[in-house]
């Protein structure tokens, strides 16, 4: 048998560019969707390993007083006491020496008596990182 050419068909392998645009444009709006939520979640992530590294770190100060009746020198001290392992990392710095450290409102007493994040930005709820 001999094949037979179609006279007057081209053929018409893949897309058209009509049906490339619609596939970006639902492609870009999904994405329009999904990315503020994604980032979103990340800073929501951050603050709260931020918030519980902050928790951590005020009951080791606590406990800190409790046993010694004074406070810790600088952080360091509790981590050489054993009462934190190491100190954490500052998940909006990246870094573990941003931690501010607070004196005791009383001025009869040395040491630290509260931690804050180094970071000046403002969290998801309005307040200031450094404020927590």
């Amino acid at each position: 048998m001999v094949s037979m050419y179609r006279v007057g068909k081209l053929n018409q392998n893949g897309f058209t560019l009509i049906e490339l645009l619609v596939v970006m444009a639902i492609i870009a709006t999904l994405l329009s969707i999904v990315a503020p939520r994604y980032f979103n979640s990340i800073e929501k992530a951050k603050e709260a390993v931020l918030r519980q590294d902050l928790k951590i770190m005020r009951d080791s100060i606590d406990q800190f007083y409790a046993d010694f009746g004074k406070y810790p020198l600088d952080l360091e001290e509790l981590v050489d006491k054993r009462y934190l392992r190491n100190i954490p990392i500052d998940p909006m710095t990246e870094s573990d020496t941003t931690w501010i450290e607070m004196p005791s409102p009383n001025d009869d007493e040395d040491g630290v008596y509260d931690v804050h994040s180094g970071f000046t930005g403002r969290a998801l709820d309005g307040t200031f990182y450094e404020e927590w």
